[in-house]
C-alpha cells in the first residue's frame, strides 16, 4: 500500500475504533444506569423512600399479593433524624410499584416498640418532650394516606409514659407489639425486621 492509501484509510480506521469506543461505553454505562443517576423517588411515596431500579431482577413476581410488617425496635439517637426503618416501609412501596407490582396487591403495616417508640408521637407532644419537631411526621402522614397501617406497642407505651392523647394522628396503639406481629403473621403477612 502507497503512503497516500494508506493516510486515506486511517481516518476511516480511526473513527470507526472511536465509534466501537463510543458503543461500548454506552453499552456499559446502560447496564449501570441506574445506579449511575441514582435513587429515585415515588410513585407510591413521592417525597420519602428513595429507591434504585433494576430491571429483570432476581425475587419480583407481580401477581403475588405482597404483605409485609416492618418490624421497627430502634430509633436514631439524634432525635432530630427520621427514622431510616420506617422510611422502609415507602422504600418497599415505591421499589415494588416502580417494578410494576400494583398498588392494590400491596398491603404494609409497620409495629414501633422499643427505641422507635418515640416516633410515633404528635409534632406537639415530640417538641414538648425534645424542643425539635418530629422528624417522622410527614412520613408517617404519607404513609398513612397510602394506607400503611402504623401500630405502636402499648407495652412500650406504659413503660415510656407515651399517652394515648400525644400519638401522631396516623397510629393505632395495640395491646402489644407481640400480639401484633404474631395475629399478623397469622393471617399470611411477612416479618421483616
Amino acid at each position: 500500500m502507497n503512503q497516500s492509501n494508506r493516510l486515506e484509510s486511517e481516518p476511516i480506521t480511526l473513527s470507526r475504533t472511536l465509534f466501537g469506543v463510543v458503543v461500548l461505553l454506552l453499552g456499559f454505562s446502560s447496564g449501570l444506569s441506574a445506579q449511575e443517576a441514582g435513587p429515585v423517588m415515588g410513585p407510591v411515596i413521592e417525597n420519602y423512600g428513595p429507591v434504585y431500579e433494576f430491571k429483570d431482577a432476581y425475587g419480583l413476581d407481580k401477581n403475588v399479593n405482597y404483605r409485609a410488617v416492618m418490624d421497627v425496635t430502634s430509633a436514631p439517637e439524634d432525635v432530630a433524624v427520621r427514622n431510616p426503618s420506617i422510611e422502609s416501609a415507602a422504600r418497599f412501596l415505591n421499589m415494588h410499584a416502580r417494578a410494576g407490582v400494583p398498588v392494590n396487591q400491596m398491603q404494609v403495616a409497620i409495629v414501633l416498640h422499643g427505641g422507635a417508640g418515640k416516633d410515633s408521637l404528635s409534632n406537639a407532644a415530640y417538641r414538648s418532650r425534645y424542643e425539635v419537631d418530629n422528624p417522622n411526621d410527614g412520613l408517617l402522614q404519607a404513609l398513612s394516606a397510602a394506607g400503611v397501617k402504623i401500630y405502636l406497642c402499648g407495652q412500650t407505651a406504659g413503660f415510656r409514659g407515651y399517652l394515648p392523647t400525644e400519638l401522631h394522628p396516623s397510629i393505632t396503639l395495640a395491646i402489644s407489639a407481640m400480639t401484633v406481629l404474631t395475629r399478623l403473621q397469622v393471617e399470611g403477612w411477612s416479618v421483616l425486621p
